[in-house]
């Protein structure tokens, strides 16, 4: 039975962790505009360990401590946003990095989902699992076109996505097309993506994404920044606020999930058939 499950995956779920990273994770830098431009840079697919997520969250403290006007998430590599979270984050832990790891995810969402600036996502590649929550958690989104797929694909994989990656989905299209997707663990084609609202525009190419991307910043020039920021924290404030009274009980969830023997088994089934691919190029 596991290992039929883990068959499925990889149609669905085509990078679990990066294999290396050289410099430093993230780089941020920020226009004569006011809009920084956020590039995750653990190559080669910018899968969320702790170390990225700890990235992520500083420079997000960061963003909103200048008072950025706006920012642009993106990937330096040249085929994927985000893998997702770093499966090595999850096999054979231990529990208090697991527990680090798992409320920097928390804290990171928070920051990014609930933030009182503009936020954007140039979307240059593949955005499974994680990296289609971060995408999410942003307020536009502009994709490559390409043979690339974004989408929530946990339930394929047998593990449950947490309510408030339910609610970020929910937040981004329609309650039954989230339900559709959620339970069938799918994978949306730029395409598809496109039609349903999960992407706002497509992009020739990344330079062009996030071109698009300060075309959607630029609709709030004469829109006072205080109240645009409120109206969109009112909007997005009761996922965070269940996330935030329920932060423990997400963590525990979570930490139950990894001392599953079956699922340290799949994972262990996985990182072998990884392995074996990797071997075979």
């Amino acid at each position: 039975m596991l290992r039929q499950v883990m068959k499925n995956i990889k149609p669905v779920f085509p990078y679990a962790r990066a294999l290396s990273s050289k410099g430093p994770l993230i780089d941020l830098s920020v226009d004569n505009d006011g809009v920084a431009v956020m590039t995750m840079q653990r190559l080669p697919v910018n899968s969320l360990n702790l170390d990225l997520l700890q990235e992520l969250s500083k420079s997000l403290d960061e963003v909103a401590k200048n008072k950025t006007k706006a920012l642009i998430l993106t990937s330096a590599s040249p085929s994927t946003f985000s893998a997702g979270l770093d499966i090595m984050e999850m096999y054979k832990p231990d529990i208090k990095r697991a527990e680090l790891f798992w409320t920097t995810l928390q804290d990171v969402w928070i920051k990014l989902f609930g933030s009182n600036f503009i936020t954007a996502a140039a979307i240059n590649g593949h955005a499974p699992a994680g990296g289609c929550l971060l995408s999410m958690s942003c307020e536009y989104r502009v994709m490559v076109s390409g043979k690339y797929t974004i989408g929530l694909n946990e339930t394929a994989l047998g593990i449950v996505a947490p309510r408030w990656f339910m609610d970020t989905m929910r937040n981004t299209i329609s309650q039954r097309e989230t339900e559709f997707a959620l339970t069938t663990g799918r994978m949306f084609t730029v395409d598809e993506a496109l039609k349903v609202g999960l992407i706002d525009e497509t992009a020739a190419d990344k330079e062009d994404a996030i071109k698009k991307c300060k075309g959607f910043i630029k609709k709030f020039d004469r829109i006072p920044s205080l109240a645009r920021g409120v109206t969109k924290q009112g909007i997005r404030a009761e996922p965070i606020k269940w996330l935030q009274d329920n932060r423990e009980a997400d963590t525990n969830v979570f930490l139950g999930f990894l001392k599953n023997p079956k699922v340290q088994e799949s994972l262990e089934i996985y990182i072998q058939a990884m392995k074996a691919r990797s071997a075979n190029k």
